[in-house]
């Protein structure tokens, strides 16, 4: 759930255009191109001011020198504007180039790959649920649900992402199973390698799937949180990796 579930919005598919800027390159080309397919796709607008160099280097799992010199590089393209002062920071630019947009994307060579991670998502995510219903203690379900309170707090999508990733690996922890959860956690941390910025409004509301699941671990209802979590992982086929659907993604 996290760059998963229900991503609610109103926004078009994502086309393979799109997702051939989620090819792997250097880290550097990576961050310029989920930043700009974000706003290609309108994800962030026009305007909009992005969390500071250190926060988009956690939400996008990268180094703080590899987010300074991305924002730098697109500041310098003109697709995001750096201001200074009190109310300064990195914005969105009014008018992106969308010739530099498009530039960003490659051949797009890795539907497939990602379709395949998850896939491997959905196979960890379920096995890794089933086994925490089963074992999961109350002190794993009150730090779960401080991270759903958490993600309903957030305020942006970088501050979401982090948590997210905290959410899914205690779920993981708390399925009992060893070296099945290292790799588990390596799948995930491959997919969130695609990850790119959605609006808070759609990642709180997918944020509920969490809530849901939460509650069917507390009540060891095994057979209903592995479906929350099939459902969750089963739409990042069409929304937050792959494409948005009027129904959304976590």
């Amino acid at each position: 759930m996290g760059m998963e579930s229900s991503v609610a919005g109103d926004a078009s598919p994502i086309d393979d255009a799109a997702l051939a800027g989620l090819e792997r390159r250097s880290a550097i080309d990576a961050v310029r191109l989920r930043i700009g397919t974000a706003i290609l796709l309108g994800l962030l607008k026009p305007g909009e001011r992005l969390p500071d160099q250190h926060e988009v280097a956690l939400g996008l799992s990268v180094s703080p020198i590899t987010a300074r010199r991305a924002l730098t590089s697109l500041a310098e393209e003109g697709v995001v504007v750096r201001r200074r002062g009190r109310s300064g920071g990195t914005f969105v630019a009014d008018a992106p180039p969308r010739d530099v947009l498009a530039a960003l994307a490659a051949p797009p060579a890795e539907f497939s790959r990602v379709h395949r991670l998850v896939d491997r998502r959905l196979l960890g995510e379920c096995t890794m649920t089933h086994y925490a219903a089963l074992n999961i203690s109350v002190e794993q379900v009150a730090r779960l649900d401080a991270l759903t309170a958490r993600m309903a707090a957030a305020g942006s999508w970088s501050d979401y992402h982090q948590l997210d990733e905290e959410f899914h690996r205690e779920v993981a922890d708390a399925s009992g199973l060893g070296g099945a959860v290292d790799a588990y956690n390596e799948a995930l941390a491959d997919l969130y390698e695609y990850f790119i910025p959605y609006p808070i409004e759609s990642l709180h509301a997918s944020n509920q799937d969490h809530i849901r699941l939460v509650a069917a671990l507390r009540e060891g209802r095994a057979a209903d949180a592995v479906e929350v979590s099939r459902q969750h992982v089963d739409t990042l086929h069409r929304t937050m990796f792959m494409g948005l659907a009027n129904g959304g993604t976590s």
